[in-house]
């Protein structure tokens, strides 16, 4: 082969590997938002339904402010099995990469090369120890002013995937 091209290979594949590094460290990574949502339902109506959501989505109350009317729940959020044999996955296809470039420039060192497939599991257990944790959710409701269309403002605090999915299950808008 000519002599460029394995040097060329070689980056490019070191490359990919640090992508993938930051790839799996960022499927750990907090997405903790802020939200401004507007309902058409009273405070009254309101807070039990969000109570009740949470409560289905397995959260429980973990504090009450009754003169901010803010509610903080709590639930613990378990890691992705998908998530974790993916990310294995990935590795291993990234580490065979590799391997078999390493395998090329250094052939009479192939088999060592080709052991560090058995680092991948790795990047899953890394994922499924750090993924697993206790989320907040911090509500606060506060009623608008009377000749709004919208009576209540809710001010949450959570994963951005549990705020799209309060918007979509109790019909909220974002302000």
């Amino acid at each position: 082969m000519d002599s460029a091209i394995l040097p060329s290979t070689l980056l490019l594949t070191m490359l990919l590997l640090v992508g993938q590094l930051f790839f799996i460290r960022a499927s750990t990574k907090d997405r903790t938002e802020t939200a401004q949502l507007v309902s058409k339902q009273e405070e009254a109506i309101l807070l039990p339904q969000l109570k009740e959501y949470f409560q289905g989505r397995s959260y429980r109350v973990a504090a009450v402010d009754p003169e901010q009317n803010q509610v903080i729940f709590e639930g613990f959020v378990r890691p992705s099995l998908f998530l974790a044999v993916f990310l294995t996955f990935l590795s291993a296809i990234g580490t065979l990469c590799l391997a078999l470039v390493l395998s090329q420039i250094f052939p009479n060192l192939s088999t060592i090369y080709f052991g560090l497939l058995l680092l991948s599991p790795l990047s899953g257990l890394f994922y499924w120890r750090k993924a697993g944790r206790l989320e907040k959710v911090s509500l606060r409701v506060e009623p608008t002013s009377s000749n709004e269309t919208f009576p209540s403002r809710i001010t949450v605090v959570a994963h951005r995937d549990e705020l799209i999915e309060l918007q979509q299950a109790l019909q909220l808008k974002q302000i």
